[in-house]
């Protein structure tokens, strides 16, 4: 295990955060939210450079542009990563560091910055790739009488009796 892996782990593990080692040789972490509940970020130690990846949220099923147009504007506020797309167009938050700039200092501010988009976008990213779904979710919970507690943040959404 390479130095910067070693103060990777050391600042997980002192954070409270499992870590789990994957074939590639990636450190993996689930990062607890409020409104995304966990968001998984691989970290990955190359020759030069830290890359990082977070999982936020699958590719919209609508209003497309509006999202992506959301996500641009949210990449001018946050140091250390940005919204891109995978192949299927899945969102991704991406960052890569120098590895003489990783400190315990550094990654607290890079999960940081990660937590603050993926946690705190999360539910504006599903209200606007997503209403439709969010309210045919409404519709079908309150039409069977089904729990509606995990759709509170939608509220707004709710439809009128």
């Amino acid at each position: 295990m390479s130095e910067v892996e070693q103060i990777i782990d050391a600042y997980l593990l002192g954070q409270g955060l499992e870590v789990e080692r994957t074939s590639d040789g990636s450190l993996v972490v689930q990062l607890p939210g409020e409104r995304k509940l966990k968001t998984t970020v691989a970290l990955r130690v190359g020759q030069h450079s830290l890359r990082v990846s977070a999982f936020v949220a699958r590719r919209p099923d609508e209003n497309q542009a509006a999202v992506f147009r959301f996500l641009l504007e949210q990449n001018r506020r946050t140091p250390f990563v940005s919204y891109c797309l995978d192949d299927h167009g899945d969102i991704y938050l991406t960052g890569v560091l120098p590895l003489i700039a990783v400190s315990d200092e550094v990654l607290d501010q890079l999960l940081g910055a990660i937590l603050l988009r993926a946690d705190g976008d999360f539910n504006v990213i599903l209200e606007l790739g997503f209403r439709s779904s969010i309210e045919d979710e409404w519709r079908w919970r309150l039409s069977r009488g089904e729990p509606t507690f995990n759709l509170a943040a939608f509220e707004h959404l709710r439809p009128e009796d």
